[in-house]
């Protein structure tokens, strides 16, 4: 090899560092290096042992011969020959200037386009840019593929500390925006660790794309080490669950994907064997994958339109649903309601899509609800329900005529016949029904009732505001203060437990948007959620994660992620040191309470360790000041409030 075709690397400040018969590793360039010191020379050997590709530098030299640590094959120390053999393990050249050591590598060839590359610039021309997840052993090709992109500044990569909290991250960046953002990890624990926030996506209806490393593809079946049947295993959670192959259609396959998690609005899964990460693409052509999704805005069914419209000309107390579902539809549902001049309740995953200030608000419906809500409906003539489902937790009776509007058939009367299934484009179907109900209806206006129902429930949270039994916060306090303080175009994520009910409960809304675990109920979701809602928005608006103790606790090596990219998220942590639901839960089955005590941390002081801001509070009157400062405070902060568990 000419020494003139070579780039020389420094690899070693001091060569006195490497004493003799001492071996290490060093990088030149991205190679790993063996640097040996044997009979008073320094040589460099390729670093990875031919037989399993155990790293030479972490070996020893033992009787004259290089030994590997993971299976002790011998090579010689400079030459790299193995004795009694043939083969051994290659060499390169080295320089010393001073006491500097370098490596003479051979001239970088340009890039080859990948399998990976192909697969990760397709996902980002179809709009998926931002990925959570962890690298290891079995995605290393994919990550490197990922690395490009994000250093021409087209990709975000979030590392996190849990394979979960990706989903579950991923999850809410669907939910808030109606994009797909990915989840990534390796094979085996890291793909299965991903299981929860995927089912969380898929009941919730969030578009998400999750990609995963693999075992190379010869030893798939055998056993090895971290296999597991992914295929298999997603098949369950995922709408398109496919392997690739070195001869796949690279470009078509990640467009297929994004097709089905935006158009299906459910997890997509692509697996990737070890080897096929790497190989040399088939193709290099990258298809565009938003020029393969068709419009949605769907006109409903002329007779369904009808007998909607029927319904509504002829009674008094009509009253408004909104699930979730319709969040990308609010402009028409409250148009039709000032049009009807009806109260609009929402679904508790549907909190906040009408602000509590505006005149036909009626808050949230059901088990977190407000008594507003439930007097509407128990009031009503006729319910008209926009992209909410009929689960118990929703508190929709089934005992009232109902009108149920939204873009899926099959959650059309899916727990009860409904007297008027209307399948449609949300917001197309209830500007139908806005234009063509005209003047002729007899509705009553109900601007006036709402205002008196919100003044009766006023009144008693100012009374629940004021209970102290010595033994923390209220949540009414906590909710009432949190209220005046939170910005009010803020995201708030909500994990699962008595702080979910209390804010449903007490927290008036403004301008905030909400995301939670909803139908899968995945205590947890607050932190890993806030920052998904952060890579969303968290340029345009305030992020903030609501939890219980319990809930904190299973994501809580996250805050560390929240330091390292610098989220400015603020997490409010309610402290009562029990698993507060499920003790109620107990005591409502006539169960004695058992094993939902919590020993925590001072959630305060971890938060301040770790680099970011944390706060303490545990008296109702020094509660708005904490507040106001934690939200005044820049870059991630915490502030832990002491609760009572009773008073929720």
């Amino acid at each position: 090899m000419s020494k003139h075709s070579l780039k020389w690397w420094s690899v070693l400040k001091d060569k006195d560092f490497l004493i003799e018969g001492r071996v290490m590793t060093v990088i030149a360039d991205t190679k790993q290096i063996c640097l040996t010191h044997y009979e008073g020379e320094i040589c460099a050997l390729d670093n990875h042992c031919p037989h399993q590709g155990g790293p030479l530098g972490e070996g020893s030299i033992e009787k004259g011969l290089l030994r590997c640590p993971w299976h002790g094959w011998d090579y010689h120390p400079c030459s790299g020959k193995a004795p009694g053999f043939d083969d051994g393990v290659p060499t390169y050249p080295i320089k010393i200037e001073g006491k500097q050591v370098f490596v003479g590598l051979p001239q970088a060839q340009p890039h080859e386009q990948t399998v990976s590359d192909v697969m990760i610039e397709t996902m980002i021309k179809g709009g998926v840019d931002t990925i959570f997840g962890m690298v290891g052993h079995s995605n290393l090709g994919l990550a490197d593929a990922m690395r490009r992109q994000e250093e021409q500044g087209k990709l975000k990569y979030i590392g996190i500390r849990h394979e979960g909290a990706a989903a579950f991250a991923a999850s809410a960046y669907g939910k808030l925006t109606g994009r797909p953002a990915a989840c990534f990890a390796i094979a085996g624990p890291g793909s299965t660790n991903m299981f929860t926030g995927l089912w969380d996506a898929k009941v919730d209806r969030a578009p998400l794309l999750a990609i995963t490393g693999q075992v190379e593809t010869h030893v798939i079946g055998t056993g090895t080490f971290q296999e597991v049947d992914l295929l298999q295993a997603f098949q369950s959670v995922a709408n398109f669950n496919h392997r690739i192959h070195t001869d796949s259609k690279h470009s078509e396959l990640m467009t297929q994907a994004i097709k089905h998690a935006f158009l299906n609005r459910e997890p997509a899964h692509l697996t990737f064997p070890d080897e096929v990460q790497v190989a040399p693409a088939i193709s290099t052509v990258i298809q565009d994958p938003r020029l393969r999704i068709t419009q949605q805005n769907i006109s409903p069914p002329p007779e369904q339109l009808r007998l909607a419209l029927s319904m509504l000309r002829k009674v008094l107390r009509p009253v408004i649903i909104v699930g979730h579902g319709a969040r990308f539809h609010m402009k028409q549902v409250v148009e039709l309601a000032e049009t009807l001049r009806c109260p609009v309740v929402t679904t508790f995953k549907g909190k906040g899509l009408v602000s509590d200030e505006h005149e036909l608000a009626g808050g949230v419906l059901g088990r977190s609800g407000t008594p507003i809500a439930s007097y509407f409906m128990n009031e009503s003539d006729v319910l008209l329900a926009v992209g909410a489902s009929f689960s118990k937790h929703t508190g929709i009776t089934p005992k009232k005529p109902t009108i149920q509007i939204d873009f899926d058939p099959l959650a059309l009367s899916k727990f009860d016949a409904i007297e008027c299934p209307v399948w449609g484009e949300i917001s197309v179907t209830l500007e139908l029904l806005k234009d063509q109900l005209g003047a002729d209806f007899q509705s009553i206006d109900h601007r006036s009732e709402i205002g008196e129902r919100w003044a009766i429930w006023r009144q008693e949270k100012s009374r629940r505001i004021n209970e102290d039994r010595g033994m923390g916060i209220s949540s009414s306090a906590i909710f009432q203060a949190l209220t005046e303080t939170v910005p009010e175009n803020a995201v708030i994520c909500v994990d699962v437990g008595n702080n979910a009910y209390s804010l449903g409960r007490y927290f008036e809304s403004r301008k905030q948007a909400f995301l939670m675990s909803g139908y899968l109920g995945s205590i947890g979701f607050a932190l890993p959620a806030s920052m998904g809602a952060w890579a969303a928005a968290g340029n345009e608006r305030p992020i903030v994660a609501v939890t219980g103790d319990g809930g904190l606790c299973q994501y809580l090596a996250e805050l560390t992620t929240l330091v390292k990219y610098k989220m400015p998220i603020k997490v409010v942590v309610i402290n009562n040191n029990e698993l507060g639901k499920i003790s109620k839960e107990q005591s409502s089955g006539e169960f004695p309470v058992w094993g939902t005590d919590l020993v925590n941390p001072d959630f305060a002081e971890l938060a301040g360790s770790i680099g970011a801001t944390g706060y303490k509070v545990s008296e109702k009157s020094k509660l708005l000041g904490v507040l106001n400062a934690l939200f005044d405070t820049e870059g991630p902060a915490l502030v832990e409030i002491s609760s009572d568990v009773s008073l929720i």
